[in-house]
């Protein structure tokens, strides 16, 4: 409780909604940054849409095993499965074929996980590039909302700027190179939450 107070005497919230708040802060104290709140956008209905994608049952898919790793599976509201296709024996394969990385090639397989579902990706602008193209080309099925969380230097900022700018998906992104598996778990788990 004192963290998250802390959390609100030193960051200007009032930007958010009650909904998006929550997930910013369980970002802050997830990272420490405070001065996050300049950089995290919500599209218009992210949240409801979010909420509704795991209320009733949607799966949760995740770039890598340490986002699966952290959400908390005694917050699922309907048993959800957490989906990590990147181990899958079929990826490596894959990833030759299509000339990108693992996590790219670990989409291709998404396609009967993706309907009704939260997508959480927060390592690799590989992962949201080469999802946001086979959405275009209609590939695969909508998710109902996306967590674009991806780190980095290469790719990072032009990956979570195409997921925001394209309108075609609900979405919460972070401006910029900031990302990672700890803040992407933190905003899966905010939604999970109705508490703080």
């Amino acid at each position: 409780k004192k963290s998250f107070s802390i959390i609100r005497s030193e960051t200007n919230l009032s930007s958010f909604s009650a909904e998006e708040e929550k997930i910013v802060v369980r970002m802050i104290h997830a990272s420490g940054f405070t001065s996050i709140n300049t950089k995290v956008k919500f599209s218009k209905n992210f949240v409801k849409k979010a909420k509704e994608a795991v209320n009733s049952g949607g799966n949760i898919i995740c770039d890598t095993n340490m986002i699966k790793s952290g959400i908390t599976k005694s917050r699922l509201p309907a048993d959800n499965s957490i989906i990590c296709t990147l181990n899958e024996k079929e990826v490596f394969s894959l990833s030759k074929k299509i000339g990108n990385t693992r996590t790219a090639a670990a989409v291709e397989l998404w396609g009967p996980y993706l309907k009704g579902s939260l997508v959480a990706i927060g390592n690799a602008p590989t992962c949201l590039f080469h999802l946001l193209e086979l959405l275009r080309n209609k590939t695969l099925p909508e998710p109902e909302a996306i967590i674009g969380f991806p780190v980095g230097f290469v790719g990072a900022v032009e990956s979570k700027d195409d997921l925001f700018n394209n309108k075609q998906i609900e979405c919460c992104i972070i401006k910029g190179r900031l990302g990672g598996s700890a803040m992407t778990v933190a905003a899966v788990n905010a939604i999970l939450s109705e508490k703080e």
